[in-house]
């Protein structure tokens, strides 16, 4: 049965949202948190493990040095203090995924805390979100449901579990309860998101690819009747896998718990999960707090204490603010809000920034990575910096800056770049696709054009130039498209006019 929802701006009247992220980064390292284990995707199951993954009698853990380093520069990115001392923690519960029925995180001693970081909404609102910790900890194993609904437990005949994924170096970012997003909460979470997968991706410490699971969102959304102090109870929407759907998720959210809370119902504190399809929430189980996992000091790990030396060399090396440097490109590629926003919100701003700088006009990178890219990357359903490198985009446009290629015969180019068949002008040479630049041959395709069409002749010379459109088409048929259509109908219009054609 569909909950009740309310309307999303009457629940608003009522109601102020209070919104809390918690976003968990995957770290490229080679390695694992605790392990010398492969820390790969897409691996056969269970053939990334070492014993401590797995929670072997006997195993001790060890700390990934460059997953600590990796820490302490999101950390700054963020905004935060980084601790002079740290330590691991036991997380205790039991589930499947986690072979030794514990997880090493961190609890009361984070490795960065008190932090900020600065957002920005579509029509360039800046809101500064409140970061109260980032902690380190190793990631679960992947659980497969078979046989239940929609790849859930509930009336799943049985479960696989994959430990490949048991060990990998995470960082969970947590904010501070967040206040005074009101009617663009949802439009802030799916902001917030995008704005830490860009500082990660900026750092070079995470892949960062939501579809895999390299950047996973838990949001929380809690409402208070309007004039009240005292927080309302919140519900944790988990691991929410695109940016689209955080804001789906919060928005529903909010309407579903305005709807309970107006008819004098009350909000459990749960977690729920998200359904991409039919687009709402359902219950999970009831949220946990800290003292339901028995955090205590992981005795296997000494305390990890980061020198100032490191800490300071990690600060000299951090990237442009995302924000800021969002703000840098659109003003240097001179983009219009809507077309800046194309790029943004299609993951391509450093693709296209790296075309550009191979040479290509940012309109002409815009195009390529927002249209006929993102397209074939949709269809293949993969990301679209999967499908081919900037630079091969810079070569293609280059040759049709020159005239060899059409924007027509460009995209049948760009199509064997994806396909492996080589460089744009390799394929060009190939597939015999430049264009005919042979005025001699365009020539005696137009006449032979004119001849068979002397109605359209007679039209032309009548002043009537439109009519020339069927000439261009029967010529560039029989070019096969590899004719530039402005020089046939310049060359068209010649021959027509002319006393012999």
């Amino acid at each position: 049965m569909a909950a009740k929802i309310m309307d999303f701006d009457k629940a608003l009247e009522l109601f102020e949202p209070v919104l809390g992220f918690e976003v968990h980064v995957e770290l490229n390292t080679k390695t694992k948190m605790f392990s010398d284990a492969p820390n790969s995707f897409g691996r056969e199951p269970n053939t990334d493990l070492a014993p401590v993954d797995l929670g072997l009698p006997g195993s001790m853990p060890v700390v990934n040095e460059q997953a600590v380093r990796y820490s302490i520069s999101l950390g700054l990115a963020l905004g935060c203090e980084i601790a002079q001392s740290c330590r691991f923690a036991r997380k205790n519960y039991f589930y499947p995924d986690l072979g030794k029925n514990y997880q090493i995180s961190q609890y009361d001693e984070p490795i960065a805390y008190e932090g900020q970081v600065e957002v920005e909404l579509e029509d360039g609102t800046l809101v500064q979100v409140p970061i109260e910790r980032a902690h380190m900890e190793e990631d679960a194993g992947k659980l497969t449901h078979v046989g239940g609904s929609a790849g859930r437990i509930q009336g799943a005949e049985y479960s696989l579990v994959d430990y490949n994924r048991a060990g990998v170096p995470l960082v969970e970012i947590v904010t501070k309860p967040i206040f005074g997003a009101e009617h663009n909460a949802p439009q802030l979470g799916a902001a917030y998101v995008r704005t830490i997968r860009d500082i990660v991706r900026a750092l070079g410490i995470s892949d960062a690819r939501m579809e895999r699971g390299n950047i996973r969102c838990d949001a929380n959304v809690s409402l208070r009747p309007r004039g009240q102090e005292k927080l309302g109870t919140r519900t944790e929407t988990k691991n929410v896998n695109s940016m689209r759907s955080v804001e789906r998720a919060v928005r529903y959210e909010i309407q579903r718990q305005a709807a309970i809370l107006a008819d004098g119902g009350t909000i459990t504190q749960e977690t729920r999960h998200w359904h991409e399809d039919t687009g709402v929430t359902s219950p999970g189980r009831p949220k946990s707090d800290a003292d339901d996992y028995r955090y205590f000091p992981e005795p296997d790990l000494l305390p990890v204490v980061p020198s100032r030396e490191l800490v300071e060399e990690l600060r000299a090396a951090l990237p442009e603010p995302p924000a800021a440097r969002r703000r840098r490109l659109k003003a240097e590629w001179g983009f219009t809000d809507l077309e800046f926003q194309d790029v943004a919100n299609g993951g391509v701003l450093a693709e296209v920034e790296q075309t550009i700088a191979a040479g290509t006009t940012p309109a002409a990178a815009r195009k390529w990575w927002t249209g006929e890219i993102a397209r074939l990357a949709n269809e293949a359903g993969c990301e679209t910096s999967d499908l081919v490198e900037p630079t091969a985009v810079a070569e293609l446009q280059k040759l049709v800056d020159a005239g060899t290629l059409t924007d027509k015969l460009a995209r049948q180019v760009l199509e064997g770049m994806v396909a492996g068949e080589g460089t744009p002008q390799q394929i060009v040479d190939a597939r015999g696709l430049a264009v005919v630049s042979d005025d001699g041959a365009l020539i005696a395709a137009i006449d032979e054009a004119l001849k068979a069409q002397p109605d359209v002749l007679a039209k032309i010379r009548d002043g009537k130039v439109q009519a020339a459109g069927a000439v261009i088409g029967a010529v560039m048929k029989a070019m096969r498209g590899q004719a530039d259509a402005a020089r046939v109908r310049e060359l068209v219009l010649e021959r027509a006019s002319a006393p012999e054609a």
